[in-house]
């Protein structure tokens, strides 16, 4: 009779073990789909300042056309990826394509003085950061989960339920891991 209670108590603590493993499994990959749809909201911000910090500079920069050409382009690519993978590297060829028009404004000191580019650049950069931060806090979300599929036990729970590993958002733009050049 004591062991038939023992081997209800086990049986019933590793019950209790699978669900909490489960709930923690759910609850880290909501966490992922949060932390994706805060870097989202960012996108979109991103993408709907572009148009008007590109009117606002196409009167002063009549030489730039293939700037804005690229941004353009690039901006229709980033909002038509669908995966993570994908969205990195689209958001990192517009990333570029920004930094340089920052470059070209520089020979602009009449655009540099308007007030309207002088808010859009300040939101822009605004969203940058913001951008920067959600995608900190996303790829911390992947990690917590992706460990938590890799290791034992909860390996164990992660694939009787289909729980599969998520993708870290890298923007993969070559120049950004290049190391400055400075000269005095």
């Amino acid at each position: 009779m004591n062991t038939s209670w023992i081997l209800i108590g086990v049986i019933l603590l590793l019950v209790l073990i699978l669900i909490g493993m489960y709930n923690k499994l759910v609850k880290l990959r909501n966490q992922v789909k949060n932390a994706w749809s805060q870097i989202d909201v960012q996108l979109k911000r991103r993408h709907d300042l572009i148009p008007n910090l590109i009117e606002t500079v196409k009167g002063y920069m009549k030489h730039e056309q293939e700037t804005f050409q690229k941004i353009t382009a690039y901006r229709s690519q980033a909002m038509a990826a669908g995966s993570v993978a994908e969205k990195g590297v689209a958001e990192g060829m517009l990333g570029q394509a920004l930094g340089q028009l920052r470059i070209a404004v520089e020979n602009y000191p009449d655009l540099k003085a308007n007030t309207n580019f002088l808010a859009l650049q300040e939101e822009l950069t605004s969203t940058e950061n913001k951008i920067s931060y959600s995608r900190q806090a996303y790829n911390d979300s992947v990690l917590g989960l992706n460990n938590k599929i890799e290791m034992f036990p909860s390996n164990v729970v992660a694939g009787m339920f289909g729980f599969r590993k998520e993708v870290f958002f890298e923007v993969d733009v070559p120049q950004e891991r290049e190391v400055p050049k400075v000269s005095f």
